[in-house]
C-alpha cells in the first residue's frame, strides 16, 4: 500500500474516459517532467513510461518493486488507481504491449487493408465466431495477423487449429477458419497422423498467448500494442453490431 502524503489525492475507482483506443508515448522531456512531481517522488512511485490518454496519463510504474499501471489528470495534481474504460468502445485502457514475439509467427493473414491488427482466436469460441463473421465486411479495411489460442474447456479446438494449419495456402487457411466446424464433413474425416506435423507449430503460438498473458479469446492488439475490443474494432469501420 502507498503511502499517501498531504498533497497526494489517491483515488480507487473504475474511470471512464472517451477515445483514447490509441495512446501516445509522451516525450522524453514531458517523462522526465512527470517523473520530477512532488507527488510522484513522495508516493514513492518509479515512473518508466508515461501515455497520452487524451483526458490522462496512463503510467507504467513500479511502486514497491511492484510494475502497476496507474493515471495522472492533466494538470498533474492527482494520481488515480484503479481501472479505466474508453467510454467509446467499452474496453479497458491498458498499456501498450511488446509485439515482437509474433513477428512472422501468424497461423495466417487476412484482410487486404492497411490497418494492422494481431488476434488470438479459438475455432470454438463463440465470441469469436461472431466476431469472425463480418471478416467479409472488414476485408478491405485491415490487415490481421491470426494466432490460434485454442482453450482447454473447448473439446474440438485444439484439433480444429492444428486442421486450419495444415492447409496449404493461407487462402485455403482462412477458407477453413471460416466456414469449417467440429461437424464440418471435411473435419471429421480429417488424416489425424498428418496433422501431427503441426503440433509444434501451435504449441509455439500457444506459448506466445501465454507470455503476452492473454486469458481469453477473442484478443486483438493494434501494431501500437494496444488491446482493442472486437466490438470497437468494427464500430471504427461503420459495421453495425447485430
Amino acid at each position: 500500500m502507498l503511502t499517501i502524503f498531504k498533497r497526494t489525492l489517491f483515488f480507487s475507482l473504475f474511470f471512464m474516459i472517451a477515445h483514447a483506443q490509441d495512446l501516445k508515448e509522451v516525450s522524453s522531456q514531458e517523462l522526465v517532467n512527470i517523473q520530477a512531481l512532488n507527488l510522484i517522488k513522495q508516493a514513492n512511485i518509479e515512473v518508466n513510461k508515461a501515455y497520452d490518454a487524451q483526458s490522462l496519463y496512463l503510467l507504467d510504474s513500479t511502486i514497491q518493486g511492484q510494475k502497476q499501471s496507474i493515471y495522472l489528470t492533466k494538470d498533474k495534481k492527482y494520481i488515480i488507481a484503479g481501472n479505466a474504460m474508453d467510454a467509446t468502445t467499452g474496453s479497458a485502457l491498458t498499456l501498450p504491449i511488446d509485439l515482437s514475439i509474433t513477428q512472422n509467427k501468424e497461423a495466417l493473414t487476412f484482410g487486404s487493408g492497411k490497418d494492422e491488427y494481431i488476434l488470438f482466436t479459438d475455432p470454438e469460441c463463440p465470441y469469436c465466431k461472431k466476431f469472425e463473421s463480418f471478416f467479409p465486411q472488414l476485408e478491405k479495411f485491415v490487415k490481421i495477423k491470426v494466432f490460434f489460442y485454442p482453450l482447454s474447456f473447448h473439446e474440438k479446438a485444439k484439433n480444429l487449429s492444428l486442421y486450419i494449419l495444415s492447409q496449404k495456402t493461407n487462402e485455403a487457411k482462412i477458407d477453413a477458419m471460416l466456414n469449417i466446424d467440429a461437424s464440418s464433413e471435411l473435419f471429421i474425416k480429417r488424416n489425424q497422423k498428418s496433422l501431427a506435423s503441426y503440433e509444434a507449430h501451435l504449441e509455439e503460438e500457444m506459448n506466445i498467448a501465454r507470455t503476452l498473458n492473454i486469458s481469453g479469446t477473442p484478443t486483438i492488439f493494434n501494431k501500437k500494442g494496444n488491446k482493442v475490443s472486437w466490438v470497437g474494432l468494427l464500430k471504427k469501420y461503420n459495421i453495425e453490431v447485430k
